[in-house]
């Protein structure tokens, strides 16, 4: 069973949907922009990222520049509030499977759950 965090509208999530799909896997699918995660679900994701908060944000994105993110003194719950409140902040796509998650960038990266 993968999930994937999808942005329907981000050509890397899409190619990652069709690689999935393309390998026999039908992920179950989360519009993190409409349905943002909870705190307690983005730590568990960034758990097994292996990653801290600071290395999914999007630091392109103007939410970042706005919200002073580059911060170096803001904690990971801060960090994660941020990305709750401002979904478009979160590095996309996320595929998960069991206790490993991968970033679909490239999207062939996420072969390695298969």
């Amino acid at each position: 069973m993968v999930t994937l965090y999808h942005n329907p509208r981000c050509s890397k999530s899409r190619e990652t949907l069709a690689l999935l799909e393309s390998n026999g896997v039908t992920p179950t699918i989360i519009r993190y922009l409409e349905q943002p995660p909870t705190a307690a679900e983005l730590a568990e994701v960034l758990k097994k990222l292996g990653i801290g908060a600071r290395d999914l944000l999007r630091k392109g994105e103007d939410e970042y520049k706005n919200l002073q993110l580059a911060n170096p003194a803001l904690t990971e719950a801060e960090l994660i509030a941020a990305m709750i409140k401002q979904p478009k902040l979160i590095e996309r796509p996320i595929a998960i499977k069991g206790k490993k998650a991968i970033i679909g960038r490239p999207p062939e990266a996420v072969l390695e759950l298969l």
